[in-house]
């Protein structure tokens, strides 16, 4: 992964952030936006290829040209999110989908595809931009602000996802406590380091073993244990680059969100996606749950909402049939809980109720990082194992 490499640090993080705080303020945005475009570049030279990622840059560069003219209210704020989104499915969902639609071995399959960088965070916050901006929640800054948002590296690859109203103060009044925003960024960092090497990191001996050949060879007993691993893993892995991004933001002197808040601890599937990936847990209830109506229509329409956001929380994170399912998965287990919640009412839940409930819902996330890291028939594959042996 790029944020855990001599590279990010030397080349693009430390320079970046001296000379952020080195500049005049009207030059803060130009440097973050440069430093971001060769971020963006470098680190595509090892993926899709240097002329792909400057191609895709310039992808990324006309969709921003085109928000600076959103107005509120505006149709041209609808046709940015279908832009972007038409964008999206190219590079992401185009295989899949005609695979699906026309078998495997279909001619409308794109042969040379490639994912670029970081192209479903960039589709978060276009859409966020186009949507805010068409209901005039957020203001339309300066085109070099909007590009510093766009092209913030320390967020570009593994979010946390960010909102431009949150982000632009902080652009234009960065903290001038250079040495505690020193030190409490490299702490942070240092804690994602440690987690991705100490813990996510010596976990892969275990989960390497998630294969169809190991798991129907192994002995039933151990297939949990191996699955339990991937949930330490991800956990870890994940939180550890936000930590990252979080501490690397903090050494401009800028703030942004937390994403993670324990939530392995939590006990109930509710609160668990309250504090997982919280920033994505945000921009869905925002930007899909509720425009499809929330939890303001007829109880069965509310089920359809949970579950229509899962899917698109399931495909974003990937274009494939397990995908789908692990989307599926959660959404089902968030409209049992609420089903369940209302039937019990505003009981307080004793000691030992509180320690199952916090059981099933670990048990609930567990099970479902087996649809997330297989494939589907992988995955079928384990669950036969695990439940019939």
């Amino acid at each position: 992964m790029i944020f855990d490499t001599f590279s990010y640090f030397l080349l693009f993080l430390l320079p970046a952030a001296l000379l952020f705080r080195g500049v005049a303020p009207s030059f803060r945005a130009p440097v973050i936006s440069l430093f971001g475009a060769a971020f963006f570049i470098y680190f595509s030279l090892t993926t899709v290829g240097g002329v792909a990622g400057a191609f895709c840059l310039g992808l990324f560069l006309w969709e921003a040209l085109v928000s600076r003219f959103y107005r509120p209210g505006s149709a041209l704020c609808l046709l940015g999110i279908v832009q972007a989104l038409v964008i999206l499915f190219v590079f992401k969902y185009w295989n899949f989908t005609a695979g699906l639609v026309a078998g495997p071995g279909t001619s409308w399959r794109w042969t040379g595809a490639f994912l670029p960088l970081g192209i479903s965070f960039f589709t978060f916050e276009f859409i966020h931009y186009a949507r805010d901006r068409r209901e005039n929640r957020t203001e339309a800054g300066g085109f070099w602000e909007y590009l510093a948002f766009i092209l913030f590296f320390p967020t570009m690859v593994a979010g946390p996802i960010k909102r431009y109203q949150d982000f632009l103060p902080t652009l234009r009044s960065p903290t001038r406590d250079w040495a505690n925003d020193f030190e409490r960024g490299c702490t942070r960092i240092l804690a994602g380091l440690a987690k991705k090497f100490v813990v996510a990191d010596c976990m892969t001996s275990l989960t390497q073993h998630l294969n169809a050949t190991d798991i129907a060879r192994a002995e039933r007993w151990i297939l949990p244990f191996w699955l339990l691993a991937y949930a330490v893993k991800i956990y870890f892995d994940f939180s550890a680059y936000s930590d990252i991004a979080i501490g690397s933001a903090r050494l401009f002197g800028m703030k942004v969100k937390e994403n993670f808040d324990w939530p392995y601890a939590r006990e109930d599937i509710t609160s668990f996606w309250r504090h997982w990936h919280m920033s994505l847990t945000r921009w869905l209830t925002d930007y899909v749950f509720i425009p499809l109506g929330g939890s303001r229509v007829a109880t069965g329409r509310i089920y359809f909402n949970v579950l229509a956001t899962f899917l698109v929380s399931g495909l974003w994170h990937g274009a494939g049939l397990n995908f789908v399912v692990w989307g599926l998965w959660h959404g089902a287990a968030l409209c049992v809980h609420r089903w369940w919640t209302g039937l019990r009412g505003d009981c307080v839940p004793s000691t030992p109720v509180r320690w199952i409930n916090w059981g099933l819902t670990m048990t609930v996330v567990t099970l479902g990082w087996a649809w997330f890291t297989m494939d589907l028939p992988t995955a079928l594959l384990f669950y036969k194992r695990l439940f019939l042996g």
